[in-house]
């Protein structure tokens, strides 16, 4: 596996994208007489920004709602409620004409480098598309594809190619250079390298850092994998059920998770160190990730929550029953938590915060209940 190369940090410049109480809703309404249709809350109030040059990550399980909310940031869905601030402008409401030319501003990369592609066209067209859409001087735009090319690491001589002539990861090469072509400042990544091979994954990550380090693209960078997530971001939202419950640094995330589920994924995550990865405990969580149309009471991680049921065995402190008849604290049960500021760098949406002692504990105090799974 190519090795990944050491990130540059971020500095801390001023904000590009800003979004406050982003929120979207499906369904609702009324089919037949009678009859309602349940309402997906995909993201429910989400608030945050990105700076120039800066890396933003975002992770949680399918259905955390981490993929909407990048779609929803490029207005390729419209919000529910809440507002997006794009470069200075709010772009919340903004006729879809102004949103289509400010889309040279803000890129997205897809997770299928094959389904992402069309199939009919030649490589060079491909890439040349943005460009003809908003209006590149047609004199311009070999020069610029071919230069573009060279940057992703593909030959310029590949442009009358077609996409299944490439491997994946040539593919995806191919879908970055489209995204670039018009020098965005913002790029949307959902997902970029779960469908590739794990010997690629490295080489299209240090492909991001070299482009965002010449360019000065900011990214949003959305995974499930939390080492690969480790790798490129600055900062760290960590998404459960359409909610953001943990925000904060890389280094302070995998060093101190604030957030019971936080700290549940990243025991999940691999360890390039069979000795470590055979003798380390992981966190069980109880049952799956829960839905999004039947929102829990309260804490919407609370019934899968190891730390709850720590505090309801201590006692001292009013309970609850949960809706499975668990006994917890009562305000998991009753009363959904902020997101507030816990030390700098860190934000927390929990009630009862994990401690370094209480992290390390949790696999073995989970373990031990009826319920509980890796």
């Amino acid at each position: 596996m190519t090795a990944l190369q050491p990130r540059a940090e971020a500095s801390a410049g001023e904000t590009l994208l800003d979004v406050r109480d982003l929120t979207k809703h499906f369904g609702g309404g009324s089919l037949l007489p009678g009859r309602t249709r349940s309402v997906v809350r995909a993201v429910d109030g989400v608030s945050f920004e990105i700076r120039r040059g800066e890396t933003f990550g975002v992770v949680g399980e399918t259905g955390s709602g981490k993929s909407t909310l990048g779609r929803l940031v490029l207005r390729l869905l419209d919000p529910t409620e809440g507002r997006i601030v794009f470069d200075g402008q709010d772009i919340t409401a903004m006729p879809g004409g102004r949103v289509r030319a400010l889309r040279r501003d803000m890129q997205m990369v897809f997770q299928d480098p094959y389904g992402s592609l069309d199939p009919r066209m030649k490589v060079g067209r491909i890439i040349v598309e943005p460009m003809r859409v908003h209006g590149l001087a047609r004199e311009n735009r070999a020069a610029r594809t071919a230069d573009i090319m060279r940057q992703v690491g593909l030959a310029p001589h590949a442009a009358d190619r077609y996409p299944h002539e490439f491997s994946g990861g040539q593919r995806q090469r191919i879908g970055i250079a489209r995204a670039m072509a018009l020098d965005p400042k913002l790029l949307v990544l959902d997902e970029p390298v779960s469908a590739l091979d794990v010997s690629i994954q490295a080489q299209i990550l240090n492909l991001l850092r070299d482009i965002q380090r010449r360019t000065g693209v900011a990214f949003l960078f959305i995974a499930h994998d939390l080492a690969v997530v480790r790798h490129i971001s600055d900062r760290i939202a960590v998404m459960y059920l359409g909610r953001i419950v943990e925000l904060a640094t890389r280094e302070n995330l995998y060093a101190r998770p604030r957030h019971p589920y936080s700290a549940a994924l990243l025991s999940a995550a691999p360890i390039p160190n069979l000795e470590k990865e055979r003798s380390r405990r992981r966190i069980s969580l109880y049952g799956e990730i829960g839905s999004a149309t039947d929102m829990p009471t309260g804490c919407r991680f609370h019934p899968r929550c190891f730390k709850a049921r720590i505090v309801a065995r201590r006692g001292g402190l009013e309970t609850a029953a949960a809706r499975d008849g668990t006994v917890l604290p009562a305000p998991c049960v009753r009363a959904d938590p902020a997101l507030k500021q816990d030390g700098e760098g860190q934000m927390v949406a929990c009630h009862f915060p994990l401690d370094k002692t209480e992290a390390e504990a949790a696999p073995a105090v989970a373990g031990d209940e009826t319920g509980g799974r890796s």
